[in-house]
């Protein structure tokens, strides 16, 4: 199955990547995540917070479990109904919405968003990453504060690997990336592997310099925007693991 152009709309394609996105290695991480987040942001008690592609809503439940009020917002009905059930079973008053990040928007409504590991770019038309900001913003509260954390640009072209594969349980994951328009996306083809089925997708996202994606939010209407190169708060250099860049209304 190929489509390079509404990928993220394909149920299927992020039902077969489950296991490979929500892995143990990520999950064991959750905490720490949110340790940091918190105290990056200075996120106090009484706050209200949207996790912006929630997927299964670890950072949702985690957050939930610390009593702040929070809702989740994915696009996958599949993950939605997995976290609210993680919420029921676990008695968290954590909420969940099945919606596109293009169209969700409660106008000052939260003092953070966060939007996690990699959760951006993914549209074809750039217009739609500044319509996702835009309404972000128009979401927050006075002082209220975005945080996306994703790849930057400068750390793909560092680390860039061609081709690589690996193994998830009984799932046998091939990838085969490619520079595309003069470094303004990725892409990337990934073939999946389980028993004797076979599936290909053709995933393009774009990719966001520390400028660029600073910019970005400047345009939207932020005033204050800061980069950081990790969730710890460190420089964004060139020893940066991530690309963290955070927008305060």
């Amino acid at each position: 199955m190929t489509d390079q152009v509404s990928w993220h709309n394909q149920d299927t394609f992020w039902e077969l990547f489950e296991p490979v996105l929500f892995n143990q290695e990520r999950e064991s991480s959750t905490q720490e995540e949110i340790d940091k987040i918190t105290k990056l942001l200075q996120i106090n008690e009484q706050a209200r917070i949207l996790d912006l592609c929630c997927g299964k809503g670890r950072h949702s439940l985690e957050l939930s479990r610390r009593a702040f009020d929070v809702i989740g917002v994915d696009r996958t009905a599949a993950y939605i109904e997995k976290a609210r059930f993680e919420a029921g079973k676990l008695h968290l008053n954590a909420k969940f919405i099945v919606e596109d990040m293009r169209e969700y928007f409660i106008p000052n409504s939260f003092d953070v968003i966060i939007n996690m590991f990699g959760s951006f770019g993914y549209f074809e038309n750039p217009d739609d990453d500044e319509k996702v900001v835009k309404n972000m913003y128009k979401s927050l509260r006075e002082d209220g504060q975005f945080l996306i954390e994703t790849a930057g640009k400068e750390i793909l072209a560092r680390n860039f690997l061609e081709r690589e594969w690996s193994e998830v349980g009984d799932l046998l994951i091939l990838s085969e990336r490619k520079v595309g328009q003069n470094w303004s996306r990725i892409e990337t083809r990934w073939i999946l592997i389980q028993d004797t089925n076979r599936v290909e997708y053709q995933v393009s996202v774009r990719s966001y310099s520390a400028l660029e994606l600073s910019s970005l939010l400047f345009d939207c209407g932020f005033p204050k925007v800061r980069v950081y190169g990790s969730l710890d708060g460190t420089e964004y250099n060139q020893a940066a693991k991530r690309l963290v860049v955070v927008g305060q209304k």
